[in-house]
Formats: C-alpha cells, structure tokens, sequence
C-alpha cells in the first residue's frame, strides 16, 4: 500500500486533480450514495434558505474539493517538506499567527477540515514543534503513509485520550504549542451541545478546557485553495473572544462560531462529507431520511 501511496504521490499535481475531479463526476452522478449523499444532507440542514439550485451547485463544488483534498493531502504527504511550503503561495493574518505564538502561555491552532490542512503542516513547523493528537486511520496502508509523513516534521504526536490530553497541558504550560481539529464528533463525556448552523450539535469541550486551564492564546488557521489553482493561502485569524470564558457553554458556542465564520468565507472547501450532525439533538437518523423530510426539520429547528 505505501508503494502504491509513493508512487501516486509522485505524478505531476495537476494529473492528480485531474483524477480527483474525474473520481467527483461519478460521485455527482451518484446523489443517494456515500461522501455526495451525506455532503447533501449537510448542506440542507446548515443552508436550508438557499434555492436548491444554489445548493446543488454548492454541493457539486464540495463533492470536487473533498477529492481535490484527498490527492492534494497524498501528494504533500509523499515530497519533502518544502514542497508543501512552496505550495503556501498567500499568508493572511500572519502577524496574529506570530503574536500567538509568542504568548508564554502557549498557543493552541484551531484547524477545522476546511480547505487542504495538511499542505499547511510543514509551513507551520517552521515556527516551532506543535503536539498533535493522533487517531490511527482505518485504512492501515493509509494510516501508516500518512504517519510516516507526519513523522518527518518537527511535530509531537500523542493519542486521542487522556494520556494525549495530558500531554498538550503540560506542553502549553511550557509555552509552547498544539493543533486541534475541533469538528469531530467527541463522545458525549467529551463535549456538550452547542449551536453551529442554528442547530444544537455535540461539540468537543477539549479546546475550551484547555484554554480555560492555561488562558493561553487561541488562534484559528486554515488553508484554501486558490482559484485556478494557483497554490493555496493560509488564513490566520483570531477566535472569539468567549473562548476563554470560565463558562463552558458559552465558551463552546465562541468555538462554534468562529468554526461556522471560517466555513462561510469558503463553504465549497469544508469537508460535508463528516456527518457532523448524528447526534445532534432531534436529528437522530436524519442521514437516512428523505430531502423533504430533512428540509423541514432544519427549518423547524432554525425557525
């Protein structure tokens, strides 16, 4: 499987996207099926007031993004560092990255899956060794490439569970910092129900406690696909500032709020294909439901 992952990693990058976009026509052929299916879903509950076509054609452009991600995620993952640093064509918001940094109270790098975050990675250790928490993936042949990807930048890996927890404290305590994919669904002794897209969804409580804790700095950071391909910008911006409020709730909703800002700025590069809404409350089954079924009830619930 790495091999194979290799050898794909080494054609051109525009072959690759050409795969991915012909890979995102059969997927939009398929609309009841797989990563098009539940990207539609997702987009009636979070745009219910769109006109259909507008979402359609939304749905059509993130369906071709999230393989444009995936060939662009495998490509960065098989060059050296500084292939993906030259991919970095654009930096916005840098001076708010370097202030962050420089808080001795450590940082903590909110990255949602908006955009392509892993060509970000290598540009980002050049300002330091993040600790990143780690879920092995599913697939052992991609897990075991994308790791050894990791590996060879100046990140700190350590596990999803209280033993990695423990780990980015100390590590923020010290100055230093940590990246935190924030739009997982936790496990319910993880997270609490916050608002995103009007609607109460399980959210992590991970990235409020520690900075409840630490009071260190909260930045969010993500990385966009400019337009006729011409390499990406990295955007970095500042959070709300209820994320350092001593009240969970409200600390939870700033997350979600910043996170639902980014995604509106570039709603057809946000990974839709996540069923971010399962647990969300009164949405139990809505992946299985029709589209009028679901129209309704993310209307009731924004009503």
């Amino acid at each position: 499987m790495n091999s194979i992952l290799q050898t794909i990693a080494l054609l051109p990058l525009a072959l690759l996207r050409f795969f991915a976009r012909a890979v995102a026509v059969i997927m939009i052929l398929m609309p009841h099926t797989g990563i098009r299916w539940t990207t539609r879903v997702n987009l009636i509950l979070a745009f219910p007031e769109l006109k259909k076509s507008t979402r359609l054609k939304l749905e059509r452009q993130s369906v071709t993004n999230q393989c444009l991600a995936i060939m662009e995620s495998i490509k960065c993952w098989g060059m050296p560092s500084q292939y993906s640093i030259d991919q970095i064509k654009h930096v916005e918001g840098l001076d708010i990255l370097k202030n962050a940094l420089a808080d001795p109270k450590g940082m903590i790098a909110v990255v949602p899956h908006l955009g392509t975050w892993e060509m970000m990675n290598a540009w980002l250790n050049q300002f330091g060794s993040p600790t990143i928490m780690y879920k092995p993936s599913d697939n052992a042949g991609m897990d075991k490439f994308m790791l050894e990807a990791r590996q060879r930048l100046n990140a700190t890996l350590v596990p999803t569970d209280e033993v990695g927890v423990r780990a980015i404290f100390k590590i923020l305590k010290k100055g230093g910092f940590t990246i935190i994919l924030p739009d997982h669904v936790p496990e319910p002794s993880g997270g609490i129900y916050a608002p995103f897209f009007g609607h109460e969804v399980m959210t992590t409580t991970l990235v409020s406690k520690l900075a409840q804790k630490t009071k260190c700095a909260v930045i969010a950071l993500s990385c966009i696909r400019n337009e006729g391909n011409n390499g990406f910008t990295v955007v970095c911006e500042a959070m709300h500032d209820d994320i350092l409020n001593q009240d969970l709730r409200v600390s939870v909703s700033a997350l979600n709020q910043s996170i639902e800002n980014m995604i509106r700025r570039a709603p057809e590069q946000y990974v839709w294909s996540y069923r971010r809404f399962k647990d969300a409350e009164n949405f139990k089954g809505v992946y299985r439901l029709d589209e009028v079924a679901i129209h309704k009830i993310a209307v009731h619930q924004k009503s």
